[in-house]
Parts: C-alpha cells; sequence; structure tokens
C-alpha cells in the first residue's frame, strides 16, 4: 500500500437538507455478521464514501458532519455507493467543491497525510447515508483491539477489485506506533534511529500478514465498535506492499488532528471514549480484504 500523494481524505464535509433532527454517528440501520476479507452487507458502512475522477475510483472517505458547500469542482464523491459497477437506488453522487490537506503535508510524505472534502451540493441522511463518529484527543486505543476497515482497493498488490466492485471489509487488530515502527525496521536496511511510524499514526494488521488495506483503499475509515457505536480512529495512509509480514498498514491517527478538523468543521462533536483494555496480540494469518 503506497501513500495517497494528495487526496487523502479523512471526512466529506457536507449539507443536509433532511428536516428530521441529525441521526446518531455511528450507529447503522444495517447490521451484519462479517468475516475478514468479505465483502460488506449492503448499507453496513454508512459513512463509506468513494472518491472519484471522471466517474472512476481512485480513494475512499467517510462521512463526519453536515455543512453547506459552495461552487462545484473536477472531482465528484459517490455517498451510499455498494458495487461500484451496478446501479444503486441508495447512492448519491456528489460534485466535489474543495479539497483542504492538512497545511503540513508534502507530496510524497507520510506524515500530516489527512484531508477534509467540501461538496457541491446538499445531501440528506437515508439509511445508507451517516455520519461516524469521532472521537475525543485524549481517547486512547489499546494495542490489540479489534477494529475493522473497508475499500474499493485492490485485493492483492496492483490485482483490481472484480466485478461488479463491492465494497469490502475486514477485521484487523490494533498496533501502537512503537511497535509498529520496530517492525518496519526488520530487514529494511533503515537504522533504527530513522523513525518511519511516529505517534501521528496508529497501525492495523498482524504481525504474520494476511489482513490488509490496499491502493485504493486510501482515505477510507479504520473504525472501532466501542459500546454499540462506531467511531473513527484512523484514516488509511500507506504501507510497504500488501499483508506482507510485519509491514501492517498505517493510518494517520484521528484524535490528534481534532483542533485542526473543528477549524474547518465547527460544529462536529468529539466525543471522549471509554474503552477498557485488551490483552490480545496482533499474530496469526488470514485471507486478505485487499
Amino acid at each position: 500500500m503506497e501513500s495517497n500523494l494528495l487526496y487523502v481524505l479523512i471526512a466529506l464535509h457536507l449539507a443536509v437538507t433532511t428536516s428530521t433532527s441529525e441521526p446518531v454517528c455511528g450507529s447503522p440501520a444495517f447490521s451484519s455478521r462479517i468475516v475478514g476479507g468479505s465483502d460488506a452487507a449492503d448499507g453496513q458502512w454508512p459513512w463509506q464514501a468513494s472518491i472519484q475522477y471522471l466517474g472512476t475510483h481512485f480513494c475512499g472517505g467517510s462521512l463526519i458532519s453536515s455543512q453547506w458547500a459552495s461552487p462545484p469542482g473536477w472531482l465528484s464523491s459517490a455517498m451510499g455507493a455498494y458495487s461500484l459497477s451496478l446501479d444503486n437506488p441508495h447512492s448519491v453522487s456528489m460534485k466535489i467543491d474543495s479539497v483542504y490537506n492538512h497545511p503540513d503535508y508534502t507530496s510524497g510524505a507520510h506524515t500530516w497525510d489527512i484531508a477534509l472534502v467540501k461538496l457541491h451540493s446538499p445531501v440528506s441522511y437515508t439509511k445508507y447515508i451517516m455520519p461516524i463518529c469521532l472521537p475525543s484527543a485524549s481517547t486512547t486505543f489499546p494495542n490489540g483491539m479489534e477494529c475493522w476497515v473497508t475499500g474499493w482497493g485492490d485485493t492483492d498488490y496492483y490485482e483490481r477489485l472484480p466485478y461488479p466492485e463491492t465494497l469490502r471489509n475486514v477485521k484487523v487488530p490494533l498496533i501502537d506506533h512503537k511497535t509498529c515502527d520496530e517492525m518496519y525496521h526488520l530487514k529494511s536496511g533503515i537504522r533504527s534511529s530513522v523513525t518511519q511510524v511516529d505517534n501521528t499514526m496508529i497501525c492495523a494488521g498482524y504481525t504474520e500478514g494476511g489482513k490488509d488495506s490496499c491502493q485504493g483503499d486510501s482515505g477510507g475509515p479504520l473504525m472501532c465498535k466501542v459500546q454499540g457505536v462506531w467511531y473513527q480512529v484512523g484514516v488509511v495512509s500507506w504501507g510497504d506492499g500488501c499483508a506482507l509480514s510485519h509491514r501492517p498498514g498505517v493510518y494517520t491517527l484521528v484524535p490528534i488532528y481534532s483542533p485542526w478538523i473543528q477549524s474547518y468543521v465547527p460544529d462536529v462533536t468529539f466525543f471522549p471514549v471509554n474503552i477498557s483494555s485488551t490483552t490480545s496480540k496482533p499474530t496469526g494469518n488470514g485471507t486478505a480484504l485487499t
């Protein structure tokens, strides 16, 4: 998985036209028993977005808030999408107005790999289009916690998602940045004093590989369920290949960026999340999501 050099998207910054009260974030109307590396159920991840260029998917995004936007741009976003090659009555295609990269981001770098997106016109929340909750800056997600990542990316390194391009999901345990950085130094030829995975990042995957995000998943959500509510922990950012041993996926750590996000989206709520510790460890094999 390579870094998405420009449009690594954390969220879609949207307007709402529904007359009903704002729905509870992180609480999809549909659920399903899901197995790592499998197709998701339609409506299971209602915050998932497909960011598209001339109608072709190239990275993911997630819905976090609702606010007006202004004139259109050359990118578009499909909300409520499921199988990209098929017509979907629940999907809404929206033109993108602006992309706001983090001001410290440098093309080709792995740090500050995050952006916000505004859409041109309002979108209504439905059972298939809903926001995900964001954790507060003080929230710490424990090593080994089992979380999920979704996307329409490659099924293996440079192997495209087959027709009909159905959204996929996989369960992966979290790995703290220090442990992950040690993994990335194994057989890398890079001095241990050179940090590759820093404290603005979090990893997810297995020591032996087998489950991971990949090209085309960049910008999509890494999310954890706490007391029945889904929170976005990370944004798919970069990695060495896909699902390789000692090379878990690396994600932009969302809580770190809460002040920056709120500077653009002042009405967004960041929730303190009470998480009990877990002792599970990120080991073992599995089939790949991507």
